[in-house]
């Protein structure tokens, strides 16, 4: 399967960059949201044995591909460049493998880059979207927890993603937001305004929302690499199957293409 990715950036660690120590679930959650802050190129993570190939249960029949194509930009930090995992095993190789199981003629364009903050993405933004053949006909944004990691004011993560979405809707191109949430430890008012930034920008943008995307995996690290940042091949395609739904429904009908 041909693939248009994006080559991904290491960055350095940043010893003590974590603010606190975190419980549980919570600091898994965090850690999540680290997307590959180190810049060590970790060994790719073997598939594991009996892991499915397609997106379907052995035996069932799969739907005939039909429609035109369907290009989605996946666009986000290293939770979409797969970081540490086979590149066939990334979020959006793994959902594009699943809309094509259910019969929908997708292409879905994995454009993560690991590290990136709201403002990277913000910077690349452009050349991005100049640099695909044809107008995506869904753009998938995640993007905001390195800016939780690097202690960013809520105030300039809104304002990023308020440039990125003005910059889509210009383009006439949809949006489905992937959000995030902030740990209980960078306090109440730091969390309840950077959580707020994802449903503001999707009432005032017009997009779809996934109000926080890893919200089946966070608490089973069973689902993360050994890191404890990263999912598993198998924490992907549990995220893919807690999300497609979504994506599906934020995809335009084939009369608005």
């Amino acid at each position: 399967m041909r693939r248009l990715q994006m080559n991904t950036l290491r960055m350095k660690c940043v010893p003590g960059s974590l603010p606190g120590s975190l419980p549980g679930s919570v600091f898994v959650s965090l850690l999540a949201f680290a997307l590959a802050a180190c810049g060590t190129e970790a060994p790719v993570e073997e598939p594991v044995a009996g892991a499915a190939d397609g997106a379907f249960e052995a035996g069932e029949q799969a739907i005939p591909i039909m429609g035109e194509e369907v290009r989605i930009l996946a666009f986000g930090d290293s939770l979409f460049a797969g970081y540490n995992l086979p590149e066939a095993d990334g979020y959006p190789e793994k959902l594009e493998a699943a809309l094509r199981a259910r019969g929908t003629n997708a292409r879905v364009i994995d454009a993560g880059v690991s590290g990136d903050t709201s403002l990277a993405g913000r910077d690349r933004l452009a050349f991005v979207l100049e640099g695909q053949p044809e107008k995506p006909d869904l753009f998938i944004l995640e993007l905001g927890g390195n800016d939780l990691l690097r202690g960013i004011s809520p105030e300039q993560t809104r304002a990023n993603f308020d440039a990125m979405l003005t910059t889509l809707k210009e383009a006439g191109i949809p949006v489905l937001i992937m959000g995030m949430r902030a740990p209980p430890n960078y306090g109440p008012e730091y969390q309840a305004e950077f959580d707020a930034i994802y449903a503001e920008m999707a009432q005032k943008h017009g997009t779809d929302l996934i109000g926080f995307w890893l919200e089946d995996i966070y608490e089973k690290p069973q689902l993360f690499q050994s890191d404890r940042i990263h999912p598993t091949a198998e924490g992907i395609e549990a995220l893919v199957a807690s999300t497609i739904d979504e994506v599906v429904t934020a995809l335009p009908d084939e009369d608005e293409g």
